[in-house]
């Protein structure tokens, strides 16, 4: 059996409460995903504190700047002995392929991926911003160029993963926000699927955060997620 696909993500500025519940989920999870909320209140030093769980962790900087700029950031961070690190696909292909070049550089083993379109958005949304296209659309474009520019896959919605998987094919790898185990509270996801129903799909990693982490129990939801899914 491959490896447990599900990264819990421990979006909380409070390092304490971050590693507890590191310590919690960490038998019942394939990985760690921590972002921009934990990052900027914790600096990206903190996130050596948790190689300590054994698990790979995922670096959701989303970094989106010029070339140099991504560059440098993405081999800052890569140092800090993380195993996923991402950037926005819409910074464009001199940006992706810099962001590449710096992250073999430090570690040729690092997953490099490209943010598609947020999950939080909408049609409608993309519309109000002056991208007059579906979202799915503008995330296939987006996992087209990213696969072009040698990145290792992408972050996009259980919706599209079906296109992308087919079109990109079975080595690229597609991590998915917005899962929501049946009966979970949506929050601010728009476009959601249930954690197995993704997996059957081709999801490569399933990050989960809040139906994990604001559960009364942590672990005893990460251990059902897990059970759900054969693990």
């Amino acid at each position: 059996m491959s490896a447990n696909p599900v990264y819990v993500a421990l979006d909380t500025p409070d390092l304490d409460r971050a590693l507890a519940l590191a310590a919690q989920v960490a038998p019942y999870v394939g990985g760690l995903k921590l972002g921009k909320e934990f990052l900027a209140a914790n600096g990206p030093e903190a996130l050596s504190r948790f190689h300590a769980f054994g698990l790979p962790v995922f670096a959701d900087t989303k970094f989106h700047d010029i070339p140099n700029t991504v560059a440098g950031a993405v081999r800052a961070t890569v140092r800090l002995g993380v195993h996923i690190v991402n950037v926005h696909a819409s910074g464009g292909a001199a940006m992706m392929q810099a962001a590449r070049d710096a992250a073999k550089e430090v570690d040729p083993s690092i997953r490099v991926i490209a943010v598609t379109v947020l999950t939080s958005m909408s049609d409608a949304d993309l519309l109000a911003v002056g991208q007059a296209t579906p979202a799915r659309d503008q995330v296939l474009r987006l996992a087209d160029l990213a696969q072009a520019c040698g990145l290792d896959g992408v972050v996009c919605s259980a919706h599209e993963i079906a296109p992308i998987r087919a079109a990109q094919g079975k080595d690229f790898l597609l991590v998915v926000p917005g899962i929501r185990p049946e009966g979970a509270a949506l929050g601010d996801q728009q476009r959601v699927m249930g954690p197995k129903a993704a997996l059957d799909a081709g999801a490569s990693i399933l990050v989960i955060g809040r139906p994990i982490t604001g559960a009364q129990d942590p672990a005893d939801a990460a251990r059902a997620i897990a059970e759900s899914l054969g693990y």
